[in-house]
């Protein structure tokens, strides 16, 4: 029999470097845990699509992320064919920068290959309708600037407000993800449409990367292995040995009964606008959107 564990909600979040956290989180604890007294409906979560969730198994455990093909279509076109064709198995985390990001996918295990496909065009930003909701969580200072963001899904995201839309050719508002801890994005050279087999997954925050570098997943699971992969890379120190993919496939190529069974919490829903009440800190704000991480919850054979 199929039980969902409830008891005692465990939500996992992200929650440094916040200050004046509430009495309910712990400050500067990886993870942290926030227990939420309520029962959640099964209608409040939903299931990912398995053709868009990446294993990447490590010495360390598995990170499973969510690919976005609406957000960045050729980017994870590329992922999914290259991860079928078992490129990423045995590749090694190259250069790893403490603060920053994991870099991997390259086969020469320097920053300097790639696969024999042929570099992709940039998807730096996307165009979004009503059809592609963004539950928003406040306003992110870019430069002299207030944006909104959110989340679409499980991906943090800036947009333009979708009121806007009404006045557009298309019927749209532009919209770009956040390099986010957890978010995966694709490498490239100083070069805007350079990107081919080399992506990296966020140990910390990088706003500067946002709007410049193509984001096309995030991690849902194994969160806290991201900041386990060994920091260095073989430009800097020869003998450097680094950590490696020791295989990677798409969820929807694995047998059923060897998959994680998981749910997210709908971003739309009630319910999360509640959890990220839970959140708010003394002053009353929710916490910047690179510390709230989405509930999961997974299923136990019994």
């Amino acid at each position: 029999m199929i039980k969902y564990i409830y008891s005692l909600l465990l939500l996992l979040i992200s929650v440094y470097p916040i200050a004046h956290a509430s009495d309910s989180i712990t400050k500067n604890e990886e993870p942290a845990l926030l227990i939420i007294n309520q029962e959640i409906p099964d209608e409040a979560w939903r299931t990912p699509d398995p053709e868009n969730l990446l294993y990447i198994d490590l010495e360390y455990g598995r990170i499973i992320l969510e690919m976005y093909p609406e957000i960045a279509p050729k980017h994870v076109a590329r992922i999914k064919e290259l991860t079928r064709q078992n490129f990423y198995d045995y590749i090694a985390f190259h250069r790893v920068v403490e603060g920053f990001m994991n870099q991997t996918g390259d086969p020469r295990g320097d920053g300097t290959g790639g696969s024999d496909l042929p570099d992709l065009i940039g998807e730096f930003t996307f165009r979004r309708s009503e059809l592609m909701p963004v539950s928003l969580t406040g306003l992110k200072q870019v430069g002299s600037k207030k944006i909104p963001v959110g989340f679409y899904k499980s991906l943090p995201v800036a947009t333009q407000p979708i009121v806007q839309a009404m006045f557009t050719r298309d019927g749209m508002v532009s919209a770009y993800g956040l390099h986010c801890k957890g978010v995966t994005s694709m490498a490239r050279s100083t070069e805007p449409n350079t990107a081919n087999s080399q992506f990296f997954l966020m140990r910390d925050i990088a706003d500067h990367l946002n709007a410049k570098y193509s984001i096309w997943g995030n991690t849902l699971i194994g969160h806290e292995h991201l900041t386990k992969i060994k920091v260095g890379s073989k430009n800097d120190n020869v003998s450097f040995i680094p950590d490696i993919m020791k295989k990677v496939r798409l969820a929807s190529d694995v047998p059923y009964g060897e998959r994680v069974n998981f749910q997210i919490l709908k971003t739309n829903s009630i319910f999360f606008k509640n959890y990220l009440s839970k959140l708010k800190e003394s002053e009353g704000t929710i916490p910047d959107i690179c510390n709230i991480r989405i509930p999961t919850r997974i299923k136990q054979e019994k």
